[in-house]
């Protein structure tokens, strides 16, 4: 692929567009860095790659949920991770250049959308990345019981998360497929009052006994439209060095746990099939 008027060698690259089975695709090439793209759904930003880098994460969520999967295991140690969500696979990447030799599968239900990535944003074919192009839950229910290390959630329709990704029998899946010691991880978005985000700490503490919450301070205090990652495990969390690590990202976040995150949830009730509803769409103004 060609390199912009910036950094990149050559010719410009320019914008690929493609029809998929979730709307308009689009890879924008990124003016600061010489391979890499945005991929954006409708109009809505869902993944940065960089092919160069892929330890690099530039969206703040995706920095959040990197926090996550570095802290799920030693440093460098392999792992068994299951990414319920495609997108331009930026976290299946950046496991397999931070955890060599692990082994992944990216269950993504846009099937065009996996094809034209693969096409335009190849895997290094060397990266034990197995793709699945099946609803998540479904995909999910295909795991081996105590399988993943981690798994991952960061699944979107339209810019919203669907109801039968909320409740507690989708987490019930999560805690047959992970082992003992695993670490489930989920982008919640929300704005105010919240009632989405309360409803899934309060689902998450009904299947974990260990969750904490990250998130920009102002969506926690109900003032905009954000995302927020939700981290749980049967263990306890790495909570110090996650609160030093989201305390020192160039957006810095709060991290939620114990007494605190309780009283935020506000008696909020665990979700379940039957009164699961998708998350609410973002405010057309957040992708202004």
């Amino acid at each position: 692929m060609g390199r912009s008027r910036n950094n990149r060698r050559g010719p410009a690259a320019e914008a690929v567009v493609e029809a998929v089975d979730g709307g308009l695709a689009q890879l924008v090439p990124d003016p600061d860095r010489a391979r890499a793209w945005t991929l954006l759904i409708d109009g809505a930003p869902q993944s940065h790659v960089d092919l160069d880098d892929p330890a690099y994460l530039s969206f703040e969520y995706q920095r959040r949920l990197g926090h996550v999967i570095d802290l799920a295991a030693p440093p460098g140690k392999p792992v068994q991770a299951v990414h319920l969500g495609g997108g331009a696979f930026t976290l299946a990447r950046y496991v397999a250049a931070t955890r060599p030799r692990s082994t992944q599968q990216v269950v993504e239900r846009d099937a065009a959308l996996v094809q034209l990535v693969r096409r335009a944003l190849p895997l290094d074919p060397g990266a034990r990345i197995r793709v699945r192009s099946v609803d998540a839950r479904e995909g999910l229910a295909k795991v081996p019981d105590v399988w993943a290390d981690l798994i991952v959630a960061d699944v979107f329709s339209g810019a919203r998360t669907p109801a039968h990704l909320t409740s507690t029998e989708f987490l019930d899946e999560v805690r047959r497929a992970l082992k003992p010691s695993g670490v489930y991880a989920a982008n919640v978005a929300d704005g105010p009052p919240l009632a989405h985000l309360r409803g899934q700490i309060a689902t998450a503490a009904a299947r974990f006994p260990e969750v904490a919450l990250i998130a920009d301070p102002a969506v926690l205090r109900g003032r905009r439209f954000g995302n927020a990652v939700l981290a749980a495990s049967a263990l306890p969390l790495p909570l110090a060095e996650l609160t030093r690590r989201a305390a020192c990202d160039p957006h810095p976040a709060r991290v939620e746990h114990g007494r605190r995150l309780t009283d935020f949830t506000g008696g909020a009730a665990p979700v379940t099939d039957e009164a699961a509803v998708a998350s609410p769409a973002p405010p057309p103004s957040v992708f202004d």
